[in-house]
């Protein structure tokens, strides 16, 4: 089984990342990423921090994307061709062959992501031209764009004199070489000059493309399982609406849960059953500073629940079934703890991705309910 999962899982990532969609979709949100940088020079002294926004947001729209297009062709496309039918009637099992072509989307889609990010690093450490006497960082942009243009070269040889698909080709040899370019710039002021490789890491980036990946994966999930039964253009419809509702289901559903939850409180206030505690908040920043804040908070001695009526209960539970329901892609956007150099705390990164994963899983666990019951004949 082990075997068939692998094989499934190489042939639909190299299926994958020949879609020509894939090379549409990195080329725009590339020149997006390079051109966010003059782009972000308008906003009054909040230019870096727009920088970061705009490139982040890039790289999730991009994935979502690609999320939805590269799930119907490996999926959707072979239900309706019926070669998926082929490959079960053999002895490989409907969850293995469903697992397998999740995995081979997942592979394809954070290696391209992987690649975007590389490009938004390099322009990060350019940084936004405040005024025309910031300098420009010359090693970025010797050896950024001296590695785009040798990524593409060497896929174009590749694809003429081997017949290799150059979008696949492109992808792979671009990660190693902007890879290599960004390290290399780390260790370079804008003139040159050398300096602490640490001195211009950013870790908090990095982590925040890290939340931002477990993101892209729940979306991969949500694409493949949608594409058991939907079309490639409801695909496309059913994730990108997932995606915006998850971007906002705070809003949706977590201001009318804690609405419901504080009207609660205030009758159990009145009813003289609650207390107030003391909760103490840690701000800690990248630059080793750090604070407290300490607030007075209060809290009902007996569940809020009791001082509701039916109705309430009953839209409250709704409420929680839609909260639980839809991906909460707010908890994994990092992007305000990056633009405000604030410290990313381990156990809310490692609680945060484990939301993601089990979300992941359980969306895979619905499509091979789902796959198990179509009709591939």
């Amino acid at each position: 089984m082990f075997q068939q999962l692998l094989a499934i899982s190489r042939n639909t990532f190299l299926e994958s990342l020949r879609q020509p969609v894939v090379l549409v979709v990195f080329v725009a949100a590339s020149l997006l990423l390079v051109l966010s940088n003059p782009l972000a020079a308008f906003t009054l002294g909040e230019d870096q921090r727009m920088l970061i926004d705009i490139s982040l947001a890039t790289i999730f729209l991009a994935g979502a994307v690609l999320a939805s297009f590269l799930a119907t062709n490996v999926l959707g496309r072979e239900i309706t061709n019926r070669t998926a039918l082929t490959v079960v009637s053999k002895p490989v099992g409907r969850p293995v062959f469903m697992v397998g072509k999740f995995l081979g989307v997942v592979g394809a889609l954070l290696l391209t992501c992987l690649a975007l990010t590389l490009v938004f690093m390099l322009v990060e450490m350019h940084s936004v031209l405040e005024t025309v006497r910031d300098p420009i960082h010359v090693p970025v942009l010797v050896f950024g764009f001296g590695g785009g243009i040798a990524a593409v070269l060497v896929a174009l040889w590749c694809n003429y004199f081997y017949s290799t698909a150059f979008t696949s080709t492109l992808i792979f040899v671009a990660v190693p070489i902007l890879l290599i370019a960004y390290f290399v710039s780390l260790n370079f002021t804008p003139d040159f000059s050398s300096r602490p490789f640490a001195e211009a890491f950013k870790e908090n980036i990095w982590l925040a493309v890290a939340a931002l990946a477990t993101c892209i994966m729940m979306l991969a999930a949500i694409a493949v399982t949608v594409s058991t039964r939907l079309g490639q253009m409801l695909t496309l419809v059913t994730t990108i609406g997932l995606f915006v509702l998850g971007l906002l289901s705070d809003w949706i559903f977590g201001r009318m849960i804690r609405s419901f939850e504080s009207d609660w409180l205030a009758r159990a206030s009145e009813a003289g059953l609650t207390e107030e505690i003391e909760v103490v908040n840690v701000i800690e920043r990248t630059s080793g500073e750090g604070s407290q804040m300490a607030q007075m908070t209060e809290i009902a001695s007996v569940p809020l629940a009791d001082f509701a009526t039916s109705g309430e209960l009953f839209g409250w539970t709704l409420l929680k079934i839609g909260y639980s329901a839809l991906p909460n892609f707010q908890v994994l956007w990092l992007s305000d703890a990056v633009t405000q150099n604030l410290t990313i705390p381990t156990d809310y990164l490692i609680k945060t991705v484990a939301y993601g994963l089990l979300y992941t899983t359980a969306a895979i666990a619905v499509g091979i309910a789902i796959f198990q019951r179509r009709d591939l004949g």
